[in-house]
């Protein structure tokens, strides 16, 4: 599934073109529903509200760039919460205080993820304005990160982070179901920052443009490796144990393409199994070959580990960012606060 949306969306063409109708329609009624709700947005909250998002659909990173971002909210002083729509997750009530023990089934699998790597509140609700009001209602926190919010226009926010792919990018430029934008590129001017995440350029520097865009504020990220974790013992082993070491490769991200790539750039040999972005595993899905790791993402994880097999072994990564760009964000952010305050 991977492989045909890299052709039809993320290609020099435009294969869907045929569709642009529906594209028509879709760009339609994301700036009705966008205008509605600013107009219908409550007051600004009392406490800072950091939106990092996208505008192009498919993983780009935006859950490691969360995690970073928390931290350094955390060694600044903040006393973070992170707020989620909590996609794949069902809950019976809403607004969901997640804990490393919480269903990936009842608040979905990346707000689970990020409560367990980051050790700070997650809280899960389609209205990510009722979810603010209750974690500042609750003391929770200080400043609200919201993962995946840029076209959640309810809730208000202080700074947006949009963050690309940097070697899918725009793609074709299209919006859906011709292409891979939720939004027209111009939406950009309005971000904060623009956050390139990996392709051919040098790791923590700033950027002058990036696939025809022009930005004040656009820095890189890459994605380092950070550890290797078996599943049910919690056993860690060096990242060099991978070396030559038969993997069958398990990811239900946005772009598993790069999770693959990074074990062969371990030394792995690698075996890919690409499920959809949020798949619901079972069992059958966890099969290997007899002398093979079974190695899967900690977003994906998460859902598996009730029938994991004895072989399973969990990887994961870690944002790098220059500290400009930490800087300037943690500046905007003061700046918010005293806002409020005067």
């Amino acid at each position: 599934m991977s492989a045909l949306i890299d052709r039809l969306w993320y290609g020099r063409g435009r294969p869907l073109g045929f569709l642009a109708p529906f594209s028509w329609l879709y760009r339609a009624v994301s700036t009705a529903r966008r205008r509605k709700a600013w107009d219908v947005r409550d007051d600004a909250l009392a406490a800072p509200v950091v939106v990092v998002g996208n505008i192009t659909a498919g993983g780009t990173g935006k859950s490691p760039l969360t995690a970073w971002l928390v931290s350094e909210l955390q060694s600044a002083g903040w006393r973070p919460v992170i707020l989620s729509r909590g996609y794949g997750g069902k809950s019976p009530t809403y607004p969901l205080l997640v804990t490393n023990d919480t269903p990936a089934r009842q608040a979905g699998d990346e707000p689970v993820m990020l409560a367990q790597t980051t050790g700070v509140p997650v809280v899960v609700d389609p209205s990510r304005r009722r979810a603010a009001d209750w974690a500042l209602a609750q003391e929770l926190g200080n400043i609200l990160v919201c993962d995946d919010g840029l076209q959640h226009y309810q809730l208000p926010r202080d700074l947006e982070l949009a963050v690309f792919d940097g070697v899918r990018g725009t793609g074709n430029g299209a919006l859906i179901p011709v292409g891979p934008l939720r939004e027209p590129v111009s939406r950009l001017s309005s971000v904060d920052f623009i956050v390139v995440n990996g392709g051919d350029f040098e790791p923590e520097v700033q950027l002058e443009s990036f696939d025809g865009i022009e930005h004040p504020d656009i820095h890189t990220m890459a994605l380092e490796p950070a550890s290797l974790v078996h599943l049910q013992t919690g056993e860690s082993r060096p990242l060099s144990d991978l070396q030559g070491q038969s993997v069958r490769a398990v990811a239900g991200i946005g772009n598993p393409g790069r999770f693959f790539d990074t074990l062969r750039g371990l030394g792995a040999r690698v075996s890919e199994a690409p499920f959809p972005d949020h798949h619901a595993f079972k069992a059958e899905d966890l099969a290997a070959d007899a002398g093979q790791w079974l190695v899967m993402t900690a977003k994906d994880a998460v859902k598996c580990r009730e029938f994991a097999p004895e072989n399973a072994w969990v990887f994961s990564v870690r944002a790098s960012l220059s500290r400009h760009f930490a800087e300037s964000v943690l500046s905007r952010i003061q700046h918010s606060a005293e806002q409020i305050i005067s």
